[in-house]
């Protein structure tokens, strides 16, 4: 759009006007996808396509149990199958990591207990997919199976399934279940003596289910890695740097030793920002010491990728007869799955962030339950407490005969 440079500016503001019939209008035209031929003729490369001389198939073995503790694996047969190159566990990832990159490699591959339904306990490498498949069949797991958790409420409860014991941090008060691993708590004002100055006062609770992103396209990748522990890949990622990172730690080795290539992406909406399947293909072709191919199906990407969190909410807000907000509180319990690191605070500090608000608290949970390590997906965190806030104060205007647009007008930050 083209400025009309004959404005002043007044009070401080820019008061030039923009000209929408400039050069540079775009709405309502046409503009040519830079991609979009190489999509419509085929000649894109997606993570699926990428092939090297060469190269093996792998699959990986995923646990039938929501929780369980491993008590042997018994890969023999798998690797005296014919066309079998190379088979790994959790103890080919021979690192000392602590944190969070402890975190993605204890979701990439189970270590002492498999934490959810689908979680990775071994994965093949052989000369064809059906070869590696049927290898699969052979690996031999013996599991003791333990009591699951997978709602956020239930996880909180005293007697609870115990997912894993200490990783709350300082912030959890004492006496939480373990599950409880971190605390948030924000605010400002007197909450009580809002509400109380309020004509209504309306207090509900909200769940919302885990919502997986939905790409279309599954994670895959190709990677190569020899013994020297330099490697390169070609994966389908929103985030190449952070591939090459935490390949990188969760393998052993230099970043700088790794080559990352993104390939054209068939969606990823924040569920491609992280590693699944990346470091399981390296650890193979190492062990192997040839190309590995890995592609999830889409059973797999619902089983095994990083979903939403799931929310438990709490919502209470005053309102006076003119739609002025007095007060307003949220408790927002999030899961992250079986590890920490949920986003309650980007819940909690999103819920009232556009409402002039003099009386407010917001606290979140974050919660650890037998389901897959979360990842994000557009605003991580944040929808969920924009429809319970949203829910409330529609809500709250139809009982007081008011405009929702005037009172989320009235009461805009």
């Amino acid at each position: 759009m083209a400025l009309d440079e004959g404005k002043d500016v007044k009070g401080g503001h820019d008061a030039r006007e923009y000209d929408h019939e400039g050069p540079f209008k775009q709405v309502g035209t046409r503009p040519d996808r830079p991609d979009g031929v190489d999509k419509v003729t085929g000649r894109a490369r997606f993570g699926a396509d990428a092939y090297a001389a060469g190269m093996l198939h792998g699959a990986i073995l995923r646990s039938p149990h929501a929780h369980a503790r491993i008590l042997g694996i018994d890969t023999s047969r798998a690797e005296a199958l014919d066309g079998v190159k190379a088979v790994v566990t959790r103890a080919d990832f021979d690192v000392d990591l602590t944190g969070e990159d402890w975190n993605i490699l204890e979701n990439i591959m189970a270590g002492e207990k498999a934490l959810y339904d689908g979680h990775a306990i071994a994965a093949v490498a052989a000369t064809s997919k059906f070869i590696a498949r049927e290898a699969l069949d052979l690996i031999e797991v013996e599991y003791e199976i333990l009591p699951h958790v997978t709602d956020v409420d239930a996880a909180m409860q005293p007697g609870a399934p115990v997912i894993r014991e200490g990783v709350a941090d300082a912030s959890v008060p004492e006496g939480m279940h373990p599950n409880v691993v971190r605390h948030h708590d924000s605010g400002h004002g007197d909450v009580e003596a809002g509400f109380a100055e309020a004509d209504l006062v309306v207090e509900r609770h909200f769940t919302t289910e885990a919502t997986h992103q939905g790409y279309i396209e599954p994670h895959a990748c190709l990677a190569q890695m020899g013994p020297d522990g330099r490697g390169e890949m070609w994966v389908t990622t929103q985030g190449h740097w952070n591939v090459q990172k935490l390949c990188a730690r969760l393998l052993g080795v230099e970043a700088s030793a790794l080559r990352v290539t993104a390939s054209e992406i068939g969606g990823g909406f924040g569920g491609k920002t992280t590693v699944f399947i990346e470091p399981v293909a390296l650890a193979l072709s190492r062990k192997a010491n040839r190309p590995v191919k890995l592609v999830m199906d889409r059973t797999e990407v619902f089983r095994a990728s990083g979903p939403t969190s799931s929310a438990s909410m709490d919502i209470k807000i005053g309102m006076k007869k003119d739609g002025t907000m007095t007060a307003a509180q949220g408790t927002f319990r999030l899961q992250g799955g079986a590890f920490p690191y949920a986003p309650m605070e980007f819940t909690a500090m999103c819920a009232f962030a556009c409402y002039d608000l003099k009386n407010v608290r917001q606290q979140g949970w974050d919660v650890m339950t037998n389901r897959p390590k979360q990842a994000a997906y557009r605003a991580p965190g944040s929808p969920m407490a924009a429809f319970a806030v949203e829910s409330v104060i529609d809500e709250m205007c139809k009982t007081l005969g008011l405009d929702p647009i005037e009172v989320r007008l009235k009461n805009a930050a």
